[in-house]
């Protein structure tokens, strides 16, 4: 065909195109309907610098995704809890205890029609979740949907704290860390967290807002210590705390401008970490825990858990354990998992009566046999323990094994074209992380719709 045959048209219509793409990216377009959050179109991303307390990685941080077509246990019959990729709901039991899903969704439901200010999760969990790994992606989307800012409870340190991208956070070297792993001194509670931060004089720590939506400033912060008095500094301003309680709470005063939060401390006074909220919202607390089962939520007093309910009450407790379970891949015998923690289960249950819990079956672990990797015989012994516990104590039970893919994800995951898990055939990478928070809010906004109905 001739040069002089061709038509300027499809080049002004793709000319036209683009500029009207460019025109929607620099503005905001996001917007709703019914449960689904439709994701900003932004077709510059790409070309925008990556701010300087942000890794490139997070540009796969999950969207509020729609609600895949899962039924209900309760609408559509019983299901295996081996192969079903949706949250099982088995409150209340044939003893009449627990409430599943019940209390968290009716909390939902008063957020969403303006009738109550605040709902807040309580997320535990060990490496997999530290860093703020999944929660960041879940807390994201739940707060795009629900409303809220601010990522819930930062502790006083943490080993990860440069590796984690949703809050700037440095602290002084001389802190004493008592732990799960230690034996704090007499008059020291450790808090829910597993941890009691004791600072030498001096000590300070400083948190700051990072360049994400919702993550950008401060609102809403307050500060959790133990039984004790001093006065710390708070930027250039004394704040007396007197801690009359295991567990106290004082909010600092802020603006939108504040850049930093430094807190400095003139004597030893056990502290707990920090808060960040805003007015009205959903909010998540990461409780992580580095190598631990689940079992050590045991040694915690009875009376920090009340405490920690009266302060800040939570409408749901997630149990996120595994991976620490299976250090010996092929062995299927857990009982001495199974004894410990089915106390830790049944505690919290009588703890927390109109608490909604939610016990997370473990992903899949690889490992390797015969030159290839596969799934460990443990995880599906794991599975049903874990199930089991929440059936008997009308909780709610979500298999990420399944969800994932079941046999072989993990390997599936870790060797794919995008590699999704670590090269430990245990852990998830950003990407990962993003994708099952993804998979579990899902779930849960399924929930939350057949709840509306």
């Amino acid at each position: 065909m001739s040069s002089g045959n061709k038509h300027p048209f499809p080049f002004l219509i793709t000319l036209g195109t683009l500029l009207c793409l460019t025109g929607l990216s620099l503005v905001s377009n996001t917007f709703s309907f019914g449960s689904f959050t439709f994701r900003q179109l932004d077709i510059l991303a790409n070309l925008r610098p990556a701010p300087a307390d942000t890794v490139e990685i997070q540009e796969v941080a999950a969207e509020p995704a729609p609600i895949v077509a899962v039924d209900s246990v309760k609408s559509a019959g019983p299901k295996d809890f081996k192969s079903y990729t949706g949250i099982l709901d088995y409150g209340p039991n044939v003893k009449g205890q627990g409430a599943g899903m019940q209390y968290f969704m009716q909390a939902l439901k008063a957020l969403k029609s303006g009738h109550r200010k605040k709902v807040r999760i309580a997320y535990f969990g060990d490496s997999m979740i530290e860093g703020d790994l999944i929660t960041q992606d879940l807390r994201d989307s739940l707060q795009t949907y629900f409303g809220g800012t601010g990522v819930g409870y930062v502790p006083a340190t943490s080993v990860v704290a440069g590796f984690r991208t949703t809050i700037g956070h440095t602290f002084s070297p001389n802190w004493t860390d008592y732990n799960f792993r230690n034996e704090p001194p007499a008059g020291t509670e450790l808090g829910i967290s597993g941890h009691a931060f004791i600072p030498a004089p001096q000590g300070w720590v400083r948190y700051q807002p990072v360049k994400r939506r919702r993550l950008d400033r401060f609102e809403e912060v307050s500060l959790l210590y133990g039984t004790g008095d001093g006065d710390i500094k708070v930027n250039d301003q004394q704040l007396r705390l007197a801690g009359q309680h295991e567990l106290n709470l004082s909010p600092v005063i802020t603006d939108t401008t504040t850049r930093s939060l430094t807190l400095q401390f003139s004597k030893p006074l056990p502290f707990y970490g920090v808060c960040f909220e805003s007015p009205a919202g959903v909010f998540l607390d990461n409780f992580s825990f580095r190598g631990i089962s689940g079992i050590e939520l045991g040694k915690l007093r009875t009376s920090m858990w009340k405490e920690v309910q009266s302060l800040r009450p939570y409408d749901l407790i997630v149990l996120h354990y595994g991976a620490n379970v299976l250090f010996s891949p092929e062995n299927t015998r857990l009982d001495w998992y199974e004894r410990p923690m089915e106390k830790v289960v049944d505690t919290l249950r009588r703890l927390f009566p109109q608490t909604s819990f939610l016990i997370i079956g473990t992903a899949d672990k690889a490992y390797k046999k015969k030159g290839r990797y596969v799934t460990a015989p443990g995880v599906k012994a794991l599975l049903k323990i874990q199930h089991d516990f929440a059936e008997e104590h009308g909780m709610a039970y979500w298999n990420l094994f399944s969800a994932m893919g079941g046999d072989g994800a993990m390997a599936r995951w870790v060797e794919g074209d995008v590699a999704m898990a670590n090269k430990d055939y245990t852990h998830f990478n950003f990407r990962g992380a993003s994708k099952v928070a993804s998979l579990l809010y899902k779930a849960i906004m399924h929930e939350y719709e057949q709840a509306s109905l």
